[in-house]
């Protein structure tokens, strides 16, 4: 039995290659994965060769063991079916549909308590967008958005498309996100802003400024992945607001406009990172209790809704040169893995 494994390479080079595939060992279980979705942030920094290489894959996750130098496996949400049980295992796993935090592989072996079964009346194209929901609820716990608030968000790639719908759900005086791309302006409106506009426009400023109101908004988020949208939306932000960060610009060097208003108007900058938890937040929230409220936000948002794309694990390389180039086109590509030969 084979299975096929995405292998990142090189800057711009990505390659599917065919090799045994594991069995599960005494106390693991073999999953068949169905789909697995591709993080087109930071996936896309490390198919560019703009991340860090020396820094940890996932220090949380035991499937992303290792940095990000190259060559190296990537990817952690991937959908399938448990297979085989190895010895010590529950029987009663067999057969169960599960999440993973795992790299695009059609199989893999690990513990049980490596994965999350997921929950009746979820489809496997909505399970698979769990991590990006996870992220969208850690956003807003940092952000703490509060009722009658003007917000903004840059950047409506996948989390902050899914952010926005969250947002959207609240009672806000007014939500306004901005995104390059007029596919993913047009999606966001269709999620429950109220303008999205075009921040490479002449006139951005004045309009955000006109749409917002004159005195800036309560609230900035950032998840453009673009360092210069950082400096636009401190711009955005009024006297006492917040800009909760979480985008992770990789290598990308950051110049931020720290002279002028900033120190007077004195904005907070908010780091958010899925990872962990806020500190003011950790005694009475855990991961276990955010990752209850993902679930249930995928199942209200249904987001398998914005797939744009579906390829076969095998055409991985056009994947992720379909992202690297025609972002105007691709919103979520979600690799389709073959049929197990068990």
């Amino acid at each position: 039995m084979s299975r096929l494994a995405v292998v990142f390479e090189a800057p711009r080079r990505v390659a599917v290659v065919e090799e045994p595939a594991p069995s599960a060992a005494a106390g693991e279980v073999l999953v068949s994965a169905s789909v697995s979705a591709i993080s087109a942030g930071t996936e896309l920094l490390i198919y560019r060769g703009e991340a860090p290489p020396d820094l940890a894959a996932d220090a949380t996750l035991p499937a992303l063991a290792g940095t990000l130098r190259f060559p190296l496996r990537y990817g952690y949400a991937v959908v399938g079916e448990v297979v085989a049980a190895g010895a010590g295992v529950d029987s009663a796993w067999r057969g169960r549909r599960v999440f993973a935090f795992q790299p695009h592989h059609s199989r893999f072996a690990c513990p049980p308590c490596d994965l999350l079964p997921i929950p009746e009346g979820i489809a496997d194209d909505d399970a698979v967008f769990l991590p990006n929901v996870e992220t969208a609820v850690n956003l807003l716990l940092d952000a703490h958005p509060r009722i009658g608030e003007r917000a903004v968000v840059f950047g409506q790639g996948i989390v902050g498309l899914l952010t926005t719908a969250l947002l959207a759900g609240l009672p806000l005086a007014r939500l306004v996100t901005a995104d390059l791309h007029a596919r993913r302006r047009a999606l966001s409106l269709e999620l429950g802003a109220g303008e999205s506009l075009d921040p490479s426009a002449p006139d951005f400023a004045e309009r955000m400024t006109s749409t917002i109101s004159g005195d800036g908004a309560d609230l900035a988020l950032e998840l453009s992945g673009s360092p210069a949208a950082l400096d636009q939306a401190v711009a955005a932000t009024g006297f006492g607001g917040r800009v909760v960060i979480g985008s992770w610009y990789g290598r990308k060097p950051v110049s931020l406009d720290l002279g002028g208003r900033f120190h007077r108007s004195r904005i907070r900058l908010v780091p958010s990172q899925v990872s962990s938890l806020a500190p003011e937040l950790s005694a009475r929230w855990s991961k276990t209790r955010r990752l209850e409220v993902a679930w249930e936000m995928l199942r209200r948002l249904r987001p398998s809704r914005l797939v744009s794309h579906r390829l076969p694990l095998a055409a991985a390389a056009r994947a992720y040169e379909l992202l690297d180039r025609q972002q105007e086109e691709s919103v979520q590509v979600l690799f389709e893995h073959p049929l197990p030969d068990l």
